[in-house]
Order: structure tokens, then sequence, then C-alpha cells
């Protein structure tokens, strides 16, 4: 991998820390009984996974906002700093650190069991406009649209970052949660966004399209750029109306998929951070989904040799 060039200003990511349990079973779930797996801990979250992919792909200064249990804070802060990401959680004392029980099949598919914990009582008290200070982009992860407290947060660091000028991205997250809260209230929310990147699934709930590369171009209309992640299949860029490129995949022998699209997100942002075009920016994203698919759990294995 090559360090990008100096991006401009850091990457601020707002977003959900997790504790997850990942277990891979070889065979299918046996209902009301013991199912042999592997099962790990691990630091995880979608917008601490991006956070630390960014910095692995070499931006060398990436911000995260969270809030996450009391107990857990520091451990949670070692492993973030060893990914080269400053930590800026937010301890609660009466919730406990987001948790994901994340269940992984012999094909490398996983689903989610979530227990949102501290993660969505992040709120305005949380949040400064001074967070902004040095910041050259800012990342949502779309969790944060799925409780009250959360999406007011949400809402009034995108409204300060559009008036300082830095560009906003969204990652939906979830389309099981986005069925909840419904398609309309997450598009009001994220209103004001430059990016959003939804995967497949999210694309064709947020559209009603079925076809992906359709519903991305109508996404463009509503923000300036979509990129819409197809998995093994890479991705769609499109921009104001229209698909502008179909980023071929990067062929890799999948373990786990927890995190794939974390890392794309991740990998995506620093290379936008440092100046690349969307399509080259896709590439990159593409790269770090494929390394993110063979490791266990949503992180990358640490920063790569070398300083940027």
């Amino acid at each position: 991998m090559t360090c990008p060039a100096a991006a401009s200003g850091a990457l601020l990511v707002i977003g959900d820390v997790a504790t997850d349990v990942v277990a891979r079973h070889g065979s299918a779930l046996a209902h009301g009984t013991d199912t042999a797996a592997e099962i790990r801990t691990l630091p995880g979250g979608a917008g601490a996974n991006a956070a630390c992919w960014a910095a692995h792909s070499g931006c060398a200064d990436v911000r995260l906002l969270g809030r996450v249990g009391a107990d857990a804070a520091s451990w949670h802060a070692v492993h973030l700093r060893r990914a080269g990401v400053r930590p800026l959680l937010v301890p609660d004392d009466e919730a406990q650190t987001a948790t994901v029980v994340a269940l992984v099949d012999a094909h490398a598919e996983r689903t989610f069991l979530t227990d949102s914990g501290a993660a969505l009582r992040i709120s305005p008290a949380d949040w400064s406009p001074a967070l902004l200070d040095g910041v050259g982009r800012l990342h949502l992860s779309g969790y944060l649209f799925f409780a009250p407290p959360s999406r007011e947060l949400a809402v009034l660091a995108l409204a300060d970052a559009r008036e300082r000028g830095v560009p906003v991205s969204v990652d939906p997250a979830s389309a099981g949660f986005m069925v909840t809260l419904g398609v309309d209230r997450f598009l009001a929310a994220a209103t004001g966004a430059d990016v959003l990147l939804p995967n497949a699934d999210e694309a064709r709930l947020l559209t009603g399209i079925p076809d992906v590369a359709d519903a991305a171009a109508k996404l463009s209309r509503q923000v300036p750029l979509a990129v819409v992640t197809l998995g093994a299949d890479g991705a769609v860029v499109a921009e104001s109306g229209a698909v502008t490129a179909r980023v071929p995949p990067v062929p890799a022998k999948a373990v786990d998929s927890t995190g794939a699209g974390d890392a794309f997100t991740g990998a995506f942002l620093a290379a936008l951070l440092a100046g690349a075009d969307p399509a080259a920016a896709g590439h990159e994203g593409c790269r770090a989904g494929a390394l993110a698919v063979t490791l266990r759990g949503g992180r990358p294995p640490g920063r790569p040799d070398g300083t940027c």
C-alpha cells in the first residue's frame, strides 16, 4: 500500500464504538442445542471501524467522537490509539458500551444481534463546534440516525460543518434499522450531506429502485455524490444524477465479511481527503474491503509500516 499525498485537514468521525463478539460457525445453527464455533471478543462499531481503516489507509489525523460505557472506555481508547485514531470518547455511567454479536457462517456472511447501549445515547450535550477545528471532512455513521438524541447530534454536527464549509459523508449503516425509522425521516435528517455511502440493499431501500446503478443515480440527485458498495462486485459511483464510474472488485478469499463496508468507507474517505477523485477513491475502498474480508473482525491489522 502506498501512502496518499498530504491530506488537507483531519477526518472527524462521529459514530458508534462497540464490543464485538464474533462467532464463526462452519455448519448451520442447530436450534435448541449446541453449534461449535470459534468465538472472539474484539473492538468494533461501524464508526470506529471506519476511523481505523482511514488511519490504516494513510490518513494522518483521524479523530473519533463516540459514547461508551465508563467501564470499557479505557480498553476501547487503547485499541483506537494503537490503530492511529485519536479517541474523543464520552464515558457513560448509566449504560454499557454497545455490544454486537456477529454470527459468521461458512460463506463469510454475517448476521448481527445489536445492543446499541451507550452508542446511541450520544447527544448534542456531547458536541461542540470547536470539534471541527482543523477538520477537512466530517463522517457520520448512519447508526446515529436511529435514536432521537444521537439523531439530534448528527443533524446539529452536519449543520455546523456546512456552516464552516466542511464536507460531510453519511453511511446509512443498516437497512433493518432504516425500515423502523422510515426512509423519509432518514433522508430528511441527512439533508445537506455531500456524500452518501450505502450498500446495495440500503440503496434499493432508500430509492425503491431494484437496479443498483439506477438507485445510485437517483441518490446522487439528492446528495452530490453517491457511492454504492456491491460487496464482491465492487462499487458504483454516481454524481449529480448519473453513474460516472463502475469500480471493479479486488479478488479476495473471504473469511469474515464483518466490517468490509466500514473498510471501504474509511479508505474511500482517506483517499478523498488526500485529493483523489471519486473513482480513484472507490478503487482504494475496494482494495481495503478486499483486505477486510480476509481478517477476523472489523478492524485493520495495524498501521502500515512507514510514515505518511
